[in-house]
């Protein structure tokens, strides 16, 4: 409310105070424009960040599979996978014995026992052929093995054979006397077939293997007790020997 002395009075600024009020007023304005202006945020352009590559989803997979592998062998897992054939059909046949190269030798799929002989050079003089069937067809892990003929021509030492990879030699084929057991019915360790070492009490197919390859690498037998030389055969399995082969 206005008191009562001021009620009467009357304020005539004049032409030249409105002028002055309105430039007041424009300034006003005008400074109060400039601060809201400055005051007012400026969008600034952001630089770009660098692309960060995170490798937590490329390992996931394998963390994840770390724990079902270990647990496969007591867990009745998928079994571990199990070696297949030689690449494009190729064989791997070891030729020992009486050949100028023994050892492995890499054969086509479907060669026979005389590529295999070829392939180590051919047989040496004085193998014995005739316990090798040359058109056999030959398996991935077969071996060759060529014995030394016997001292007559009559009367070969049939030590040479076929193995196959399942660890089974063919049963070599009989002609004359050469196969035949002796009057006395012991064993000739020079003339012996694996089939016939493999029947002898205490023998058996790893020890008449062993005993044919120091036959190919030594020659003939010359005394019993060298049976005693072969792997696996000790002194109580050589005594017992003694009664069933002859030289």
């Amino acid at each position: 409310m206005v008191p009562e002395r001021f009620r009467g009075i009357r304020i005539d600024p004049g032409r030249r105070g409105v002028c002055t009020l309105l430039a007041v007023g424009v300034v006003a304005m005008a400074v109060t424009g400039v601060v809201i202006f400055r005051e007012r945020p400026i969008a600034r352009p952001v630089p770009p960040l660098p692309a960060v590559h995170s490798t937590a989803a490329a390992d996931a997979p394998a963390a994840v599979a770390g724990p079902a592998d270990a647990g496969a062998p007591n867990g009745g897992g998928p079994e571990p996978a199990q070696p297949g054939p030689p690449v494009g059909g190729e064989l791997v046949v070891s030729v020992v014995g009486l050949v100028p190269r023994a050892g492995l030798v890499r054969l086509p799929a479907g060669a026979r026992v005389a590529d295999a002989l070829t392939a180590a050079g051919g047989p040496l003089d004085g193998a014995d052929m005739t316990g090798l069937n040359l058109a056999q067809r030959l398996s991935d892990g077969d071996q060759v093995l060529v014995g030394r003929s016997g001292p007559n021509p009559g009367a070969p030492q049939l030590g040479s054979a076929t193995i196959s990879a399942g660890g089974r030699a063919p049963a070599a084929p009989a002609s004359g006397s050469a196969q035949t057991a002796p009057a006395s019915g012991r064993v000739d360790l020079n003339t012996a077939t694996e089939a016939q070492l493999d029947a002898l009490p205490g023998v058996g197919p790893v020890t008449a293997k062993a005993i044919i390859a120091w036959r190919n690498a030594h020659g003939r037998f010359t005394d019993v007790a060298q049976l005693g030389e072969v792997d696996g055969i000790g002194p109580a399995r050589l005594a017992r020997l003694r009664e069933l082969v002859r030289v």
